[in-house]
């Protein structure tokens, strides 16, 4: 066989596996299409199984999210980049859990890293917040979940600013911002 038939047939055989290693990262960052696994408990920085104080029928959950809300906190799964309603939002207030209205984070903790979702240092305190090992799409991340409701967050990972050096990154989806006032409404 002719060397540039050789070079060609590689060539090609290279292009072929970049595209389809680009479309699985992807899928992968764009969408998840696993539901959640069964609701979990802190313990220490991994959880183990039980209720959650926040307890609901999934029809009332339907009834109370909206359509995107229901994917991002009851099925795990993730709005696209740069879409959600808090990526690059700079106002003052918490955030508070869209589905059950636990504070999760501080504005004070936010910052921009060019990912597209809201990112976050630190959680508001310890216990806002849990986690797990999510082994979806053929990676093992870890999973952030509401620790009042289980409602599936995001994800949180080591690449973040000090002094924390995470990155909780985190969908619109599931946030609702508040002032810092009790019963204070939408910061915007």
């Amino acid at each position: 066989m002719p060397d540039h038939v050789i070079w060609m047939t590689i060539r090609t055989g290279v292009i072929v596996a970049v595209v389809v290693v680009l479309a699985a990262f992807a899928i992968a960052c764009t969408t998840s299409c696993e539901a959640p696994s069964a609701p979990a408990e802190k313990s220490g920085d991994q959880m183990t199984e039980h209720q959650f104080p926040v307890q609901k029928t999934d029809e009332q959950w339907r009834e109370q999210l909206t359509e995107e809300q229901y994917h991002v906190l009851r099925e795990a799964g993730t709005e696209r980049a740069f879409t959600g309603k808090y990526w690059d939002e700079h106002a003052d207030g918490i955030y508070h859990c869209a589905g059950c209205g636990n504070a999760l984070f501080d504005a004070e903790h936010k910052f921009d890293s060019g990912t597209g979702w809201p990112s976050y240092t630190r959680p508001i305190d310890e216990g806002a917040v849990a986690e797990r090992e999510d082994n979806s799409h053929g990676m093992t991340r870890t999973e952030v979940v509401c620790a009042d409701c289980g409602g599936h967050l995001g994800h949180v990972f080591t690449d973040g600013p000090e002094p924390t050096s995470l990155r909780y990154c985190i969908n619109s989806a599931a946030l609702t911002l508040k002032g810092r006032q009790a019963g204070a409404g939408d910061a915007k």
